[in-house]
């Protein structure tokens, strides 16, 4: 049985709140051109209890194809493309505006740029970039939509965030930084957010497999490691970037794996959602020490002292994920 599977049982136990005069939600999704934007606007647009209108942006219109492809009869139908740069005000306003009454049910901020490699390998310009779209992009939209939820007394705020939004990884420090924001942002709102009866939800998976981390891991690749010393580049390739590729084949998730639309449907959402039950352990680490040392030292010996354990672990986790499967 697979993760999404767990979805249709919720879909007949509970019920939507929020429903706009038409009785259906309004769900606005960024970042549709692909991975999870696409296959979250897909599902809740073919729901089969039809209570979702969804509005699919994504930054660039001509990359299109794929999404109309996948929703099918959707299209058009429960289902509509608009263009959406989270990365330009005017954009996002423009978007909102177009809708009737500017009603946006649920807000679902996926859209998101990767970064790995060693710091002095990245320039500051870029981690401004990846900012300006992870958090600030964020942001924009919240800003743009909470007011009319707060008139209309209800709505959802459901954000793509990751487990490296509550625990750093080597190499990801940039990225990491970006989702620890996002995490505290949404931390922070979520209490003023209550009040208004609108909940807010972080979706943490783990690896998840699509072609933006597939391109991520690409150009990491080929990246140009001269700014950096010469142990922390060969750390970089033939440490991180091997245990990575270990990491995604035993723990990765498919899109339709993660479960958005189990926390878009349910009646009473978390205000965090891992979707990856085995890497559950690795974030608890961090709340077992307050003081960090437990799983500092963890995941240090764990990358340079004990290869063989980090093997056997993963083939553990191999065979619980194929098991789960089975189930």
């Amino acid at each position: 049985q697979r993760r999404t599977s767990s979805s249709y049982i919720l879909l007949h136990h509970h019920t939507s709140s929020g429903l706009n005069s038409m009785g259906t939600r309004r769900v606005l999704v960024t970042g549709c051109s692909s991975g999870i934007g696409l296959a979250v606007a897909v599902r809740l647009a073919k729901d089969e209890l039809r209570r979702f209108k969804v509005v699919a942006t994504m930054r660039d219109a001509g990359k299109r194809g794929a999404l109309e492809k996948a929703a099918g009869d959707s299209l058009n139908e429960t289902l509509e493309i608009k263009q959406l740069d989270v990365c330009c005000e005017d954009s996002i306003r423009e978007c909102v505006n177009s809708l009737p009454d500017r009603r946006v049910d649920v807000l679902v901020s996926n859209a998101g740029v990767g970064m790995i490699g060693p710091l002095e390998s990245q320039s500051i310009a870029a981690m401004k970039e990846l900012f300006d779209t992870n958090f600030f992009g964020l942001a924009r939209l919240v800003k743009e939509v909470l007011p009319d939820m707060k008139r209309q007394q209800s709505g959802h705020i459901v954000v793509m965030s990751s487990v490296m939004g509550i625990q750093g990884l080597l190499f990801n420090d940039v990225y990491s930084a970006s989702k620890f924001a996002v995490e505290g942002f949404c931390e922070s709102l979520a209490v003023q957010a209550m009040k208004f009866n609108i909940k807010t939800t972080l979706v943490e998976p783990g690896p998840v497999v699509t072609e933006f981390e597939r391109k991520v891991y690409e150009d990491a690749e080929k990246m140009d490691l001269s700014g950096a010393d010469e142990e922390t580049a060969k750390i970089f390739r033939e440490v991180y970037l091997p245990y990575s590729k270990k990491i995604f084949s035993s723990l990765g998730q498919t899109p339709e794996e993660v479960q958005t639309f189990k926390v878009i449907t349910a009646e009473d959402p978390p205000l965090r959602h891992q979707t990856n039950r085995l890497y559950v352990p690795m974030t608890a680490l961090k709340h077992a020490d307050p003081t960090g040392r437990l799983p500092l030292d963890a995941f240090y010996k764990m990358t340079f002292k004990h290869n063989s354990v980090f093997n056997a672990t993963l083939g553990v986790l191999r065979m619980l994920q194929r098991r789960a499967g089975e189930k």
